[in-house]
């Protein structure tokens, strides 16, 4: 198996909307504001919908559970949605203030995108199996996302 690129994507979100503390964890909703895709096969932008549904649990580990449409720049629309895991430390909050730089790979910060489209130019893109490692950047949060390629 081997991990060929796909996109850089960046997402800026709103404000988070602080649910609290629940039976299951503290609960956050963060609504996409803006953003933008770019590959070799997949470039455009996010549309002003969708977002992210965070649970954050008492061992200190993040549930990822994201919504968000990509707009092609030939104006296909593509629903895509994401699983993950983040390992929701000091480091995230002070990236996400900009008070200090994150890298790919300075937390467990890994997701699983899928992805729907009836636009035929973009069906390969429904059966394909992708992950994705993040960061946060200020402001917003940053994805490398990669197809997975069955060995030969």
């Amino acid at each position: 198996m081997r991990l060929e690129p796909l996109m850089l994507m960046t997402a800026t979100t709103a404000s988070p909307i602080d649910i609290g503390s629940t039976h299951k964890g503290h609960r956050q909703i963060f609504n996409v504001a803006r953003g933008e895709f770019t590959g070799d096969r997949l470039s455009g932008k996010l549309a002003e919908s969708g977002g992210e549904w965070l649970l954050i649990e008492p061992d200190g580990f993040a549930q990822v559970d994201v919504k968000v449409i990509l707009q092609t720049a030939d104006g296909a629309n593509i629903y895509m949605h994401y699983g993950g895991v983040i390992e929701f430390s000091d480091k995230v909050a002070s990236a996400a203030l900009g008070e200090t730089k994150m890298e790919f790979g300075d937390i467990h910060f890994v997701t699983q995108p899928r992805f729907e489209t009836g636009d035929e130019r973009y069906q390969w893109l429904n059966n394909l199996v992708a992950i994705a490692e993040g960061r946060i950047i200020e402001g917003a949060v940053q994805y490398r996302v990669f197809e997975v390629i069955p060995s030969p």
